[in-house]
């Protein structure tokens, strides 16, 4: 058996190796097929006039008809973002622009986007623990198999203190998302502890992508200036995203703190 599967990883290796010489034996202009890709896409956008949708006028006659939307059936629309990004977390779909356009659909309260931020969070913890109990299925063999090269790194830290863990798996984004909701089921999390850690670890994240999208429909629905005054719509611009990108800064430090802290702490300790 040992034979074979050396036999097999000198075969990877050798075909690999291959691979890769192919690749660098390639004129440049094969290998810049994706440039190709996204100037056709441009092109064809343009031949079709759908850039024109992109323009201020238009962004702000779209944005008021979402905002005549919310206005009308605010708790039918806030319960459909919820089941909407639920699905999306279920099947694993990376959901940031999601919750970007969350910020832009409810906007700012109190100059906080606070509803764009509860609809994401009961939305991701909804459809996590969702995948929390169909790890505890069947399909948990299927699942397994996705966070399989985790789950050896995470054993460990997991057993010595679950809770603390999973707050900081959230807190921190050590592990895609997708990850985060199905490694602490296959270790064997209690399900209380698994929703409040979830519900409460993604907040801080969620707030700052959802305050990126209402400060950007803040600045479109701003009909106070022309788009022929340039320094007006820079000006407003970065009045209303300023806060918004201090929030991601902030958002961004908090692993640099976890390892300069945290992990010092936990090293001492032991």
């Amino acid at each position: 058996m040992t034979g074979g599967t050396m036999a097999e990883e000198q075969k990877f290796s050798t075909d690999a190796a291959a691979d890769t010489g192919d690749a660098a034996k390639k004129p440049i202009w094969l290998r810049l097929w994706p440039v190709y890709i996204i100037v056709g896409g441009a092109l064809l956008a343009w031949r079709m006039g759908w850039l024109d949708y992109l323009t201020l006028e238009s962004l702000r006659a779209n944005i008021d008809t979402f905002d005549a939307l919310v206005a009308d059936n605010f708790p039918l629309v806030l319960a459909g973002f919820v089941l909407l990004y639920a699905v999306i977390t279920l099947f694993m779909i990376p959901g940031s622009v999601v919750t970007i356009a969350g910020g832009a659909l409810f906007g700012l309260t109190a100059s906080v986007p606070i509803f764009g931020t509860i609809g994401t969070v009961l939305g991701a913890t909804l459809g996590a623990s969702c995948l929390f109990f169909a790890a505890k299925t069947s399909i948990g063999e299927v699942l397994r198999d996705i966070a399989g090269p985790f789950l050896g790194k995470m054993e460990q830290e997991f057993a010595d203190s679950p809770v603390s863990y999973m707050f900081v798996l959230r807190l921190v984004p050590a592990v895609p998302f997708a990850v985060a909701n199905i490694a602490p089921a296959l270790l064997g999390a209690k399900f209380r502890h698994y929703v409040l850690t979830t519900f409460f670890g993604i907040i801080p994240g969620t707030m700052a992508y959802s305050w990126i999208g209402a400060a950007a429909a803040e600045f479109i629905r701003d009909d106070t200036i022309g788009t022929d005054d340039t320094a007006a719509l820079i000006g407003s611009l970065a009045s209303k995203v300023t806060p918004a990108l201090i929030a991601l800064f902030v958002v961004a430090l908090i692993p640099l703190a976890y390892k300069k802290f945290f992990k010092k702490k936990t090293a001492a300790a032991s």
